[in-house]
């Protein structure tokens, strides 16, 4: 997958972050009277998400490269597409379920308690941390997106690819922390809907890349890195 893409998906994916992290950078504390500061201390609290993401994109890069090594290349792909198309189609009931099962509480007790405590500093210090906590936030476009990492099948292309996915999604999210009270609810419902239909679509890419069709771009044929080791010795 293009590391470009993963800008894609964070661009076309943030109104949905409206709704998830949109009451928290709403809640930011206000720093400064100055317009400048206001505006740095949102810039940093994104620069912070960006951080975040960019870690996971390492790490799960890595994850997909030792795969890749075992010539799993073609199979994560498709593995990867058939999870994304069941995550969309899971009843409201099991995802609700996940959502008060433990290690879940764990993860958003420890961020809401660390949220509580930066709350009452208004250094740009808090600002970056408040950044880096939000993006640990159990998020479905945040694991989206780390499969695209994970198919980078490396650990440089999967951190470009997940810092760029932040990067995609700063421009709404430094407005909704700006300006977020003027944006239209129905708007944003309207457009939450239209994530699932982007899944899809995403996990039949990944599905179409795993086939190896032969389609330049959309379904490239891949080869095994033991394969490409054995011309290298000839």
């Amino acid at each position: 997958m293009e590391i470009i893409t993963g800008f894609v998906i964070g661009f076309l994916g943030s109104f949905h972050c409206i709704g998830m992290c949109g009451p928290i950078a709403l809640a930011l504390p206000v720093s400064s009277s100055s317009a400048f500061n206001v505006l740095m201390s949102r810039v940093l609290y994104n620069l912070g998400r960006v951080a975040t993401y960019t870690l996971f994109g390492a790490l799960f890069g890595l994850f997909g490269q030792r795969l890749m090594l075992v010539g799993l290349q073609e199979t994560l792909s498709i593995a990867l597409g058939v999870i994304i198309l069941v995550s969309v189609m899971l009843p409201g009931k099991i995802k609700n379920w996940f959502a008060s099962t433990k290690p879940y509480l764990l993860v958003s007790g420890f961020v809401k308690a660390s949220f509580s405590k930066l709350a009452t500093s208004k250094s740009n210090r808090s600002f970056f941390l408040f950044g880096i906590i939000n993006g640990f936030l159990p998020c479905g476009l945040v694991y989206v997106a780390i499969a695209g990492a994970v198919s980078t099948g490396d650990v440089l292309s999967g951190s470009l690819f997940m810092m760029l996915f932040g990067l995609g999604t700063f421009p709404v999210m430094l407005g909704t922390s700006l300006i977020g009270k003027f944006i239209n609810l129905e708007l944003r419902r309207r457009i939450n809907k239209l994530i699932p239909l982007f899944a899809v679509l995403l996990a039949l890419i990944f599905i179409l890349r795993g086939l190896g069709l032969g389609i330049p771009y959309l379904s490239p044929k891949l080869k095994s890195p033991i394969a490409q080791q054995e011309v290298i010795c000839h």
